[in-house]
């Protein structure tokens, strides 16, 4: 069975990290860090947060509030659906991409929450 992986590399602000799936498809995108040991710190947070955290789906009118850690799920201003990983603190610690259908961005969430914690880190070139 293929693993998903965090891979991180190098970008021209800083230091980052995808967390992609088996299938090699980008499932959650760091922010841009200023050195590895804070990506690699971030990581280490999504490890420790992502199997734990709880969705707050804020598509729908009246949403219940999740406490942290959480996914946000929300959809942006071009009606596309996204997430947001917050840690205990409120920190984003990672975002995904936009999905056309909320359906995917809920299987998006539960893949980085399934996979995050045995994912491997590697490094790109």
């Amino acid at each position: 069975m293929i693993m998903s992986k965090f891979v991180i590399r190098t970008v021209s602000s800083g230091i980052k990290f995808d967390l992609k799936a088996g299938n090699g498809q980008v499932i959650a995108t760091s922010e841009v860090y200023t050195t590895e040991a804070a990506c690699r710190g971030g990581i280490a947070s999504i490890r420790k947060n992502a199997p734990a955290a709880g969705v707050e789906d804020q598509t729908v009118k009246n949403y219940a509030s999740v406490s942290h850690p959480k996914f946000e799920l929300y959809e942006d201003k071009g009606g596309q659906y996204r997430f947001r990983l917050k840690a205990t603190n409120g920190q984003i610690i990672a975002v995904s991409e936009g999905y056309t259908a909320k359906a995917s961005c809920l299987n998006g969430i539960e893949s980085v929450q399934k996979n995050a914690a045995d994912a491997q880190i590697v490094e790109e070139a």
